[in-house]
């Protein structure tokens, strides 16, 4: 394991990273780019480094290549995660593709692997990508709503939601209700007509709204709009990645999470609830 950065902040902060990468037709090819990138955010003193959406095995067009692709969460892909996270002492915050019941269809999962290796947190995506013109549901499961699975780091608790989720605030707003001060979001957001303001505009206010910091981890292009970024309680985007694989990395605070609700307590002030449909 490398060392982390001697100039850190002399605050209680937790180094986090997103990290970019365009994922590929090959689960060994992307597990070989993970563990390039994860090193690198470690180097530079990453205690959790998120990745996108699918960064175990990516097609263009969702189908059958991804569905033979799928493994169970105690299958192959994730125990290599596990083993990488290991070495590195960090926690790995990674998409995946969940072999699910019946064979038919796959869910698209979101693991998180601690410096032990173990497996600690784990999400299904809620909202698929029926929207746009893609049908993410002909090949993918939805997940059920269950009670969020949180992890902590230095005193922080992350939270985990996946791309298309980010346009419905009330999953958000459950994780902070859970207790979340960070979320982790991990995404393949396609490119098109002003998505990329999409992006920017969606990720930043569910920090702004629920005042938490939003580690967001898109794919790089051609398919991913990327611009992968670290956004803090005020909306001020910490680190942000343009079109290439690379990482990007940000100090986070219990200190500027508290600072911020004292000046804007919305969370206390309001006045309604997130209920199940």
């Amino acid at each position: 394991m490398t060392a982390p950065d001697a100039s850190v902040p002399a605050d209680e902060s937790v180094a986090v990273a997103v990290a970019q990468f365009a994922p590929a037709a090959d689960s060994n090819a992307n597990l070989a780019e993970i563990g390039r990138l994860a090193a690198r955010a470690v180097e530079r003193g990453a205690r959790v480094v998120v990745f996108p959406e699918y960064s175990m095995f990516f097609t263009p067009e969702l189908g059958q290549d991804m569905l033979d692709a799928a493994e169970p969460l105690d299958g192959e892909f994730v125990r290599a995660l596990g083993d990488l996270a290991a070495d590195l002492g960090v926690h790995l915050v990674v998409g995946v593709l969940e072999r699910h019941e019946g064979g038919r269809r796959f869910r698209n999962a979101v693991v998180v692997l601690d410096p032990s290796g173990a497996l600690v947190a784990r999400y299904r995506k809620l909202h698929l990508y029926d929207a746009f013109g893609q049908r993410e549901s002909e090949w993918v499961a939805p997940g059920v709503v269950e009670e969020p699975e949180l992890f902590e780091v230095a005193g922080l608790r992350f939270g985990l939601q996946t791309c298309y989720d980010v346009r419905f605030p009330e999953i958000t707003r459950r994780l902070v209700d859970a207790g979340a001060d960070v979320v982790c979001m991990p995404a393949e957001w396609v490119r098109g007509p002003l998505k990329e303001a999409h992006w920017r505009v969606l990720t930043t206010a569910r920090a702004l709204e629920n005042t938490i910091y939003v580690a967001a981890a898109d794919q790089a292009p051609p398919v991913g709009a990327g611009n992968s970024m670290i956004v803090d309680p005020m909306g001020v985007e910490l680190a942000t990645i343009g079109e290439q694989a690379d990482v990007a990395l940000a100090w986070l605070s219990r200190e500027r999470l508290d600072s911020v609700r004292r000046m804007n307590p919305a969370l206390s002030l309001r006045r309604f609830g997130v209920v199940e449909r």
